[in-house]
């Protein structure tokens, strides 16, 4: 296995057009790396100057110990699962799987034993001797991914591999992919625009937007502390309700100032410049209904979501074009459209984000 080090990496196209502005990024040994992002973000652009499939305009790429920017696509040590599964459709599993190795000169009883390994670990040694059209889409999968483990590499690339499927095979996959990282221990990047796979799926996340990455690092702490509002509310469904904002002291209090919901005085520790506010965060689930009377922000429901083991409520605020969201856990609420009810935010979930979206602090 090897890890995989990015060092002021850039794409550029037609000799103006920077797709990829400069990554710094290390993928560690045997580490599951999730590139997750927007369409249009880069990610799937980064993949592939690592797969070898675009070259590097500017910048250092190591597999391993290896400097690789020109090292062809073959001797780099990573195989690559592509979005279509691209298996020959004259072939049978066997044949399609054991092509890379028949390529390289291998004896048959050397194919037939690497093949039949992988078949075993993804468990479609029964579906050897079919050929694709036979297969479902996520069996195609299976043999897609098969492909490349027989191949040994030390870096295994997917390129959002589960789009293709319905949402109950993803679920399966997603859970299969976990579990054949764990069994191989190999270095993995998985790159997709859902942000569940991302959560589910990665030791690590990288987030990216406009050819950067944002931020770095384990789902929860992303998810908990994000950087900026950007990861703040691509990392979570529903996403987090962001609102204007500012914090102001009146007498030996702050008070938080939201248009719409009014005043609602806060607990600020003394080493947070709360002047720089301009919007703050707060996830669906992290707001609570408070019985009349209590301090809270009073909301008109607009809309009720009943999902089963959840219920989402949303309520409309002048000036702000998204609803605020309350996800609450509970099957049953005694509110409907046009209810007013008195909302909170949990303690330790306010993220506070200054006028460029960076994050300032939590209360």
């Amino acid at each position: 296995m090897a890890s995989v080090t990015l060092r002021g990496i850039r794409k550029r196209y037609g000799g103006t057009v920077d797709v990829i502005n400069g990554i710094d990024m290390e993928v560690r040994d045997g580490e599951f790396m999730v590139f997750v992002g927007p369409s249009g973000c880069g990610k799937s652009t980064m993949m592939r100057m690592i797969a070898g499939l675009e070259d590097i305009s500017e910048g250092e790429l190591r597999i391993g110990n290896r400097i690789a920017n020109d090292l062809p696509p073959p001797h780099r040590g990573v195989a690559m699962v592509f979005q279509s599964y691209a298996l020959y459709p004259h072939m049978t599993v066997a044949e399609n799987m054991g092509f890379s190795l028949k390529m390289a000169g291998l004896s048959k009883n050397q194919i037939r034993e690497q093949v039949g390994r992988a078949a075993e670990i993804l468990q479609i040694t029964h579906l050897l001797d079919r050929t694709p059209k036979a297969l479902s889409g996520g069996q195609r999968q299976r043999v897609a991914i098969g492909r490349a483990i027989v191949r040994k590499p030390e870096v295994f690339l997917f390129d959002e591999p589960l789009s293709n499927l319905d949402a109950g095979l993803r679920v399966q996959m997603r859970v299969e992919l976990t579990k054949l990282h764990k069994e191989l221990g190999s270095t993995m990047i998985y790159v997709t625009h859902d942000q569940t796979e991302a959560m589910t799926m990665g030791d690590r996340i990288a987030v990216f937007n406009r050819g950067i990455v944002e931020q770095v690092g384990a789902p929860m702490e992303l998810y908990q502390h994000p950087v900026n509002s950007f990861v703040a509310q691509f990392l979570g469904s529903p996403r987090m309700n962001l609102l204007p904002a500012t914090i102001g002291r009146r007498g030996n209090e702050h008070i938080l100032q939201v248009p719409g919901l009014g005043e609602l005085p806060v607990s600020v520790p003394g080493s947070l410049d709360v002047s720089r506010c301009a919007q703050i965060g707060i996830r669906p689930e992290s707001i609570e209904v408070v019985p009349a009377g209590e301090a809270g922000w009073v909301a008109r429901i607009d809309f009720v979501e009943r999902l089963g083991d959840t219920t989402l409520l949303y309520a409309r605020l002048p000036d702000v074009s998204q609803p605020l969201c309350i996800k609450l856990a509970v099957a049953c609420v005694p509110w409907g459209s046009g209810d007013a009810i008195s909302l909170r935010a949990v303690r330790g979930a306010l993220h506070l984000f200054d006028s460029t979206g960076a994050c300032i602090g939590i209360l």
